[in-house]
């Protein structure tokens, strides 16, 4: 189950033939992306796990989720995005039931990422879920 734009992404992956472009689209993600107030790149916003320095932050609005991040590092400000794509507008329970990394295969990504950058995903993936858990707990 993934987001309309999600499966837009899918789409624009499929007419890129070769990883070192499809790399480049990604990184053009982070590129294309607001960037985080620095007031928000603080500890608290910060992912654990991350070869490179990486924060999200979260809010639910309207009972959904929204989240913006920011990293030190073109490719992972791209993988954001991504997870940006995957995740936002989703309620709680929506977020929860997203197989994460089977949407990601779908790009291609899991085969062409580093065990840092993987680790630091599965990172980025775990804050995401445990924020839309955290907020279902608070409801």
């Amino acid at each position: 189950m993934a987001t309309a734009a999600f499966e837009e992404l899918v789409e624009d992956f499929e007419f890129l033939e070769d990883w070192e472009d499809r790399y480049r689209h990604v990184i053009d993600q982070g590129k294309a992306m607001k960037p985080l107030p620095d007031a928000l790149c603080v500890p608290a916003t910060k992912v654990d796990g991350c070869a490179s320095q990486v924060w999200l932050h979260a809010e639910m609005n309207d009972g959904k989720l929204h989240f913006d991040g920011a990293s030190d590092a073109m490719i992972v400000s791209g993988l954001i995005a991504v997870l940006r794509l995957l995740f936002n507008g989703l309620t709680p329970q929506q977020v929860g039931a997203v197989d994460a990394r089977a949407e990601l295969e779908r790009l291609g990504l899991n085969d062409h990422l580093s065990a840092q950058r993987s680790n630091g995903l599965t990172a980025m993936i775990e804050r995401v879920r445990e924020t839309a858990a955290r907020s279902v707990e608070s409801e």
